[in-house]
């Protein structure tokens, strides 16, 4: 399962981004505008790593202006941890998980009130909305309710047209490469995330609850929803990486089981 979740990781970047090799690393580099990439094992390496092949890709990023950034699964490259923590950066680590694939579909029964979770299309005048409550709800991370309301989502709404991520999220979905889902009240995202299949494999990412409105259940029904269409799309591998040990509880409950430890590491901040 690990060797095909790693085939998965260096595939779906190249769909959007310049790959640059070095050696036991592999870059990825944004074509174009949108969320930046990052350095990750380099498919197929079993040899050491040292602290300066990290150090050479992080110089490089610095000239290109782009986030000194690596991901990658403990269990498959545990050498690189302390090649990367040799180099100054922060390791985060997130509970890597799959979803049993005889995990019976989930239905959304414990929701009440007017919400509705639904795939968004590239169309649907909900999508500026669902991409721009997972910005807020990582701005305030855990699973506390919190500050961030309808006036903020308003403006989080406003930027994600104004940069261009509505208008990229369309060619997306147009082409198969995400697909949103979203929980839905009064013509708004309280709750969305994404998944991104590939030949048979879909990552669910970004599920996230506008702080206001959290601990009604939303985040847990669009991951439910988003189950679903990857299924229907054939994906026989559904997996994500959880925020902490309390998240993958919650994911647990659909079905999700802990196979490894996603790692991230970015400099202090």
């Amino acid at each position: 399962m690990l060797d095909r979740l790693e085939e998965y990781f260096d595939a779906v970047p190249r769909h959007g981004a310049r790959v640059e090799d070095y050696g036991p690393i592999t870059l990825f580099v944004r074509e174009g505008q949108g969320w930046p990439f990052y350095a990750r094992p380099a498919r197929g390496w079993s040899g050491p790593l040292e602290v300066t092949d990290v150090q050479k890709v992080r110089a490089r990023q610095r000239e290109l202006g782009i986030p000194e950034s690596f991901e990658w699964v403990a269990e498959t490259t545990p050498t690189l941890r302390a090649a990367v923590e040799a180099s100054g950066l922060v390791v985060h680590e997130h509970p890597l998980m799959v979803l049993d694939p005889c995990t019976p579909a989930a239905p959304a029964d414990w929701l009440s009130g007017n919400i509705s979770v639904q795939v968004v299309g590239a169309d649907d005048p909900v999508l500026p909305s669902a991409l721009a409550v997972p910005h807020l709800a990582f701005a305030e991370p855990g699973t506390h309710v919190g500050l961030a309301g309808t006036p903020q989502l308003a403006e989080a709404v406003d930027a994600r047209v104004a940069d261009g991520s509505v208008e990229r999220a369309m060619v997306r979905i147009r082409a198969g490469l995400t697909v949103v889902a979203a929980a839905v009240e009064h013509g708004l995202a309280l709750s969305a995330g994404q998944h991104q299949p590939l030949a048979g494999v879909s990552e669910i990412v970004g599920v996230g609850t506008l702080p206001s409105a959290r601990r009604r259940g939303l985040a847990l029904a669009v991951t439910a929803a988003l189950v679903a269409d990857a299924r229907s799309r054939g994906a026989e591998t559904v997996f994500l990486s959880a925020g902490d040990d309390d998240v993958a509880q919650i994911y647990a409950r659909l079905g999700f089981r802990r196979i490894g430890t996603a790692l991230i590491a970015e400099p202090v901040e």
